[in-house]
């Protein structure tokens, strides 16, 4: 793995040097864009707005736009210079209970490695997190980004997880949620049953990205086919709907789950 990020978590007046990995792998299918008649690939190229001649990267910079149309242009010392204390560390502000972080906050992970001469302390801040219970609540510079995160121990790792600002998470309110619905006895009841009936240990390594071993075999039998010649998936025709209520069909919808998961 490569490193992402070097640097050291400040921890009181310790400090630990460490090396962040990407703790998550994303698995894609590589799709490019093509044109369609003849197959032709696309090529994206960054263009002027104003002569229409083609950027390299060497002549691109990061610029914020004022209100008269100028640029103010910034480069990587600038970005070190807003916050260089924070730039090569990842400082542990505050403790709190897990428990207490709402799952909407929680966004990426990162695995915490030790140099080498850092094992000791960070094997003491791994000791300290588990024996407290609590995780470090801290901010990082990544990327000329400043992140909020939590710093906690999973099996022998330590892992940051990024997390949220309060300040990007939109208020449910803006949503048109329901209220004031009255359910039914007998439908919580049997809401409640197919939970129990459905609960089971979390074992992630069960679950699998079917999506894409679905469009790799789709993939795989269109390359086969003649050229020009079109395969055909079945489509699942539509059950014409019945002039039930709606608590009556809700209702059915829950015994047929119920009978679905017996079988």
């Amino acid at each position: 793995m490569k490193a992402l990020w070097r640097g050291g978590i400040s921890f009181g007046l310790v400090n630990i040097p460490v090396r962040l990995f990407s703790g998550s792998v994303t698995h894609r299918i590589d799709l490019d864009m093509i044109r369609k008649k003849d197959q032709c690939a696309i090529q994206y190229v960054r263009v002027c707005k104003k002569d229409g001649k083609e950027v390299s990267w060497d002549d691109i910079a990061k610029g914020y736009k004022k209100e008269n149309g100028d640029y103010v242009i910034l480069d990587k010392e600038d970005f070190a210079k807003a916050m260089p204390e924070k730039t090569q560390t990842i400082d542990i502000f505050e403790f709190v209970l897990e428990d207490e972080i709402p799952s909407q906050y929680l966004e990426k992970p990162y695995i915490v490695e030790p140099e080498k001469a850092a094992n000791k302390t960070y094997a003491l801040l791994r000791a300290a997190l588990k024996k407290s219970g609590k995780v470090g609540l801290c901010k990082f510079v990544l990327r000329s980004t400043e992140h909020l995160g939590i710093l906690k121990v999973e099996d022998d790792a330590i892992l940051l997880i990024q997390i949220r600002f309060d300040q990007d998470l939109r208020d449910s309110s803006e949503a048109k949620i329901p209220t004031n619905i009255k359910i039914e006895k007998k439908e919580l009841d049997m809401a409640l049953t197919i939970i129990d009936q459905l609960t089971e240990k979390f074992e992630p390594e069960k679950y699998k990205d079917t999506y894409k071993d679905e469009l790799m075999k789709l993939i795989k039998k269109k390359s086969k086919a003649p050229k020009g010649k079109k395969t055909t998936t079945k489509e699942t025709e539509a059950k014409p709907k019945t002039s039930k209520t709606a608590a009556d069909d809700l209702l059915e919808q829950l015994k047929a789950s119920l009978e679905a998961i017996k079988n």
